[in-house]
C-alpha cells in the first residue's frame, strides 16, 4: 500500500520557526545570567585566594602589609623600601576618557605581576584577573586605599615620609592600615581589602575619608555592583542599590578615566558613606 508523505506547509514551517524564536528569547537571558553567575563565582574565588595570600604575606613579614599602591614602589629617608604588590602595568593615556586600550599589552602586565611583591606568594596569572575584565587586562583587582595603599587627607600621621607615616587612630579604629594587628575595630570581616575595578590603574582604589564625592567611580561588575574581599579572608558581591550609582557605574564602565561623582539622593549618599566606612572603618561625621 502506498502512503502519501505529508510535507510541511509554509505556514507550518513559519509557526515552528516562530516557536523556536520565542523559546530562544526566553532561554538566552537565563543562559546569559547563568554564565555571568559562573564568572562571578570565579571572581570571588580569585579574590579569596589573593586575600588569603595577602594575610600569609603579612604573617611572613612581621605582620606588615604589602604595599597596596600598585605600580608605585616606596622608599623613605631611612633607606627602607616597599615593593608594590604588582608593578606598573598601565600606559601613559590610562586616564583618558573613552579609552579602552592604554597601549600596554597583557604580556606587559604579566611582567608587572612578576615584578610585584605578591608574585612569590601567588604565582598564577589567572588569579589576578576577573574573567570579565577589559580586553588585554591581566590585572583587574586593586587594593582599597586604607590597606597600605595611598593615604588620604585625615587618615594618617606624618613622621617624615611614607615609610614612617602611620595610620591615624580615631577611638579604637586605625584608618590607614600598615600592620595586620591594626585591624581590630571594626573587625576584619568589616574592613575591605580588594575591589574588582575591571582594569589596572595606578596605585589603589581612591576613596575620600573627609566628606566628598566618589573619588574613583563605583565599578559595575557582574550585575549592578562589584566583587570585593575583606580582611578576614572572605569575598562577596557588593550590590549597589541607588539608581544614580548604578547609572554612573554603567556610564563609566568602558573607559579608565573619570571620578568625582557626587550622589544627589539620600540613598546614593548613604551608599557612598557605607562604602567609605568599609574602606576606612570610620566616618568623620
Amino acid at each position: 500500500m502506498n502512503r502519501k508523505r505529508h510535507a510541511f506547509t509554509l505556514i507550518e514551517l513559519l509557526v515552528v520557526i516562530a516557536i523556536i524564536a520565542i523559546l530562544m528569547g526566553i532561554l538566552m537571558p537565563a543562559l546569559k545570567r547563568a554564565r555571568e553567575q559562573g564568572r562571578r563565582v570565579v571572581c570571588e574565588s580569585n579574590l579569596k585566594t589573593l586575600t588569603l595570600c595577602w594575610i600569609m604575606y603579612a604573617d611572613e613579614n612581621d605582620r606588615k602589609l604589602v604595599n597596596g599602591a600598585g605600580g608605585i614602589d616606596r622608599g623613605s629617608p631611612n633607606g627602607l623600601h616597599e615593593t608594590a604588590w604588582v608593578g606598573r602595568g598601565w600606559g601613559d593615556n590610562w586616564n583618558n576618557q573613552n579609552v579602552r586600550d592604554t597601549g600596554v599589552t597583557e604580556e606587559d602586565q604579566r611582567a608587572a605581576i612578576r615584578d610585584g611583591a605578591m608574585w612569590p606568594v601567588v604565582q598564577q596569572y589567572d588569579v589576578y584577573k576577573c574573567p570579565t575584565g577589559l580586553r588585554h587586562e591581566a590585572v583587574t583587582y586593586a587594593f582599597v586605599d586604607a590597606m597600605n595603599g595611598l593615604h588620604r587627607d585625615g587618615t594618617f600621621v606624618s613622621r617624615g615620609g611614607y615609610m614612617r607615616d602611620v595610620g591615624r587612630r580615631v577611638g579604637k579604629t586605625t584608618l590607614w592600615i600598615k600592620r595586620m594587628d591594626d585591624i581590630s575595630s571594626p573587625p576584619p570581616a568589616d574592613r575591605m581589602v580588594y575591589i574588582d575595578e575591571g582594569a589596572m590603574t595606578p596605585d589603589s582604589f581612591a576613596t575620600h575619608y573627609n566628606y566628598g564625592p566618589w573619588w574613583d567611580d563605583p565599578p559595575v561588575r557582574h550585575g549592578d555592583g562589584t566583587t570585593v574581599s575583606w580582611a578576614d579572608g572572605h569575598a562577596s558581591h557588593l550590590k549597589w542599590s541607588a539608581t544614580e550609582t548604578i547609572e554612573r557605574a554603567r556610564q563609566t564602565s568602558d573607559f579608565y578615566g573619570g571620578g568625582g561623582f557626587q550622589p544627589q539622593t539620600t540613598e546614593g549618599i548613604a551608599e557612598l558613606d557605607a562604602f567609605r566606612k568599609s574602606v576606612w572603618g570610620h566616618l568623620p561625621y
